[in-house]
């Protein structure tokens, strides 16, 4: 039988345990995970959604609203379970939150590896522009048009990381 993962869906507070095992088993440090914990705690998460898999969630990720400019959101942490990456989950995730950002012209920023984000519907270029306490080569944006001139101020759970 042929087993392929879930629709997409938001996030249960029931799925906070799968989810916070999922970020340690996908990344090298807790970092992530304390993230998430940070930003829930501080009460800034938009959103958060995880994809499914044969009764267990194999992906995830959150949305954040950006203290500057309103409106904007910032996308971190972003995870696939080690077993499942490099199949195209990730990239399907963030082409559908790319797809939603555009078409509601909601903006949205991610620092991360370019060669990733910016196949999922991500713009470096459109960035460009952007003031952000991150490096400007790794910095992109979905859901605006042009090169938007705005200073990024992320929530402070992301400093105090």
């Amino acid at each position: 039988m042929l087993i392929t993962p879930d629709f997409q869906r938001d996030m249960k507070r029931a799925d906070e345990a799968e989810v916070e095992a999922l970020l340690h088993a996908a990344f090298d440090t807790p970092a992530e995970a304390k993230l998430v914990a940070a930003l829930r705690k501080s009460k800034v998460i938009a959103g958060e959604q995880v994809l499914g898999w044969d009764g267990r969630i194999v992906g995830y990720y959150a949305l954040s609203y950006l203290t500057k400019p309103k409106g904007w959101l910032c996308l971190a942490p972003v995870a696939i379970a080690p077993d499942l990456q490099r199949r195209g989950y990730g990239k399907r995730m963030m082409g559908m939150l790319t797809e939603w950002s555009r078409l509601t012209q909601s903006p949205i920023v991610v620092v991360g590896n370019p060669a990733f984000y910016e196949k999922a519907g991500f713009s470096t270029a459109s960035a460009a522009t952007l003031t952000s306490p991150y490096p400007r080569s790794h910095t992109m944006v979905s859901g605006v048009t042009g090169a938007p001139v705005q200073t990024i101020v992320y929530p402070s759970a992301f400093r105090d990381m």
